[in-house]
């Protein structure tokens, strides 16, 4: 982005421009308003008008920004290869529907910098569009490819900078940066590239790919999840790492278990398992887990001695398997899996089983290890509310639920967080006729449910 600028100041004999990251930050933020000459340039690098990046209109140009010719002109200028590839807006060796997709992410990246915009007016037929888009050019060049590609180093630690944003940063704002980084990855797959660092591409694909699917989750598309852990899973069997694909499926998994069936989820898990094969990795210790979470919604808290056993036994195979893990593995929550995650786990299984005085101290310790990641601690929260509605508390599984509901910025409001809340809204209704805080609670999932509704999330 910088760059792009400094050269449309020197195209226009204009002394070399002060803007720097800190500045270009400041702008983004709205902590600094640029002044109208900086105004131009930055509408002219991203083909908006000013308007779009949050500033009043309209600009001294005079004229509107969105015809390419300055910026296919510096890139002629500069070649693309000088230029940053995640923000060269018209590359001309990229196919127009392929760009096109991709501005639809810039535009909602930057259009999520307005505070006054949600995540959920962004998440609308264009933006499914572009997402779709981009992960099916991805399957036809996975697909067609005959010769891997290469990946710079950087594309790589960008990769796992993703993996760690996954808890911190609002998942359509995640889902933007990580998909403009698969195009570029798609884009070097695309072409020859020497055959040693073929396995380099086909993995970040797949963990792109599988991250992807993982962010969709969140926003509650799980067709599209599962279309994105598909992708993942022809890139991962390019590589031929079992551990990767072991880990592909148990994140696929999640998906009906989720939202669909949880015999698919069983049979998913089980399936990961027997991938993973002996080797120590994060799948041997995630599919148990995901096991022991579908028998238990499967049976429900009235299970039989047997099934709690199997459940309780799949959840040991987990911690036995957690412990083997490499260090690196267990602290990352995107591409690993975590201490507190497996508490969260076990303390959701403990819960479904209707085993509620485990699952409150487990839940607890599960609440007391997060410090982000603010869907996970809701649904622990949820779970909370459940055990002790389980024990005959309605006050407290009230008191609780609703305080998770309005702790939740709207921008991680979506099915991931609605079905456990209406779920509990339904179990405390057949235990009770009436209650005077269920009414507060109802209106709370409701208002949250039209907003979400009303924008289209």
């Amino acid at each position: 982005m910088i760059e792009q600028v400094r050269a449309l100041f020197e195209r226009d004999a204009k002394a070399p421009p002060g803007i720097g990251e800190t500045l270009l930050s400041a702008y983004e933020s709205g902590l600094k308003r640029p002044g109208p000459e900086y105004l131009h340039y930055l509408c002219t690098v991203y083909r908006v008008e000013p308007i779009e990046l949050g500033f009043d209109g309209p600009c001294i140009c005079g004229h509107g920004h969105r015809m390419p010719g300055a910026l296919a002109e510096i890139t002629q200028r500069m070649g693309s290869a000088s230029l940053p590839r995640d923000l060269v807006l018209q590359p001309v060796t990229v196919e127009a529907d392929a760009q096109e997709d991709e501005n639809i992410l810039r535009r909602t990246l930057l259009n999520l910098l307005d505070t006054d915009v949600s995540f959920k007016q962004q998440f609308d037929g264009a933006m499914l569009g572009a997402c779709e888009g981009i992960r099916r050019r991805m399957d036809q060049t996975l697909v067609s490819a005959t010769v891997s590609g290469g990946m710079l180093d950087q594309w790589e630690e960008a990769t796992l900078a993703f993996g760690r944003q996954y808890t911190t940063t609002p998942p359509l704002r995640l889902l933007c940066d990580v998909l403009l980084e698969l195009s570029a990855v798609r884009t070097a797959l695309s072409q020859r590239q020497p055959i040693d660092l073929q396995d380099r591409l086909c993995r970040m694909a797949a963990q792109l790919a599988g991250l992807s699917g993982m962010v969709m989750i969140n926003l509650g598309d799980h067709r599209l999840a599962r279309s994105f852990f598909r992708t993942g899973r022809i890139a991962a069997d390019e590589t031929g790492d079992r551990a990767l694909r072991a880990w592909i499926t148990a994140r696929e998994s999640l998906v009906p278990l989720y939202y669909g069936d949880a015999r698919e989820a069983l049979n998913l898990a089980k399936k990961s398992r027997d991938l993973a094969g002996t080797v120590p990795c994060v799948a041997q210790a995630m599919a148990p887990v995901v096991e022991a979470r579908a028998l238990a919604m499967l049976s429900g808290t009235d299970s039989k001695k047997e099934v709690v056993d199997q459940a309780k036994r799949a959840l040991a195979r987990a911690r036995s398997a957690f412990a083997h893990m490499k260090s690196e593995e267990q602290e990352d929550m995107a591409f690993g899996y975590t201490e507190k995650q497996l508490y969260f786990y076990q303390g959701d299984v403990l819960t479904k089983l209707g085993q509620t005085i485990e699952a409150e101290v487990v839940l607890d310790q599960a609440l007391g290890k997060y410090e982000d990641h603010i869907l996970d601690q809701t649904l622990i929260r949820l779970d909370q509310a459940q055990c002790r509605l389980l024990e005959g508390d309605v006050d407290e599984a009230l008191q609780i639920g609703t305080k998770a509901l309005r702790a939740l910025g709207d921008e991680y409001l979506t099915d991931l967080i609605i079905r456990p809340a209406l779920a509990l809204e339904q179990a405390i209704m057949k235990k009770v006729d009436k209650h005077h805080m269920l009414a507060e609670f109802s209106a709370e999932l409701r208002r949250r449910s039209a907003q979400k509704e009303g924008s289209g999330g």
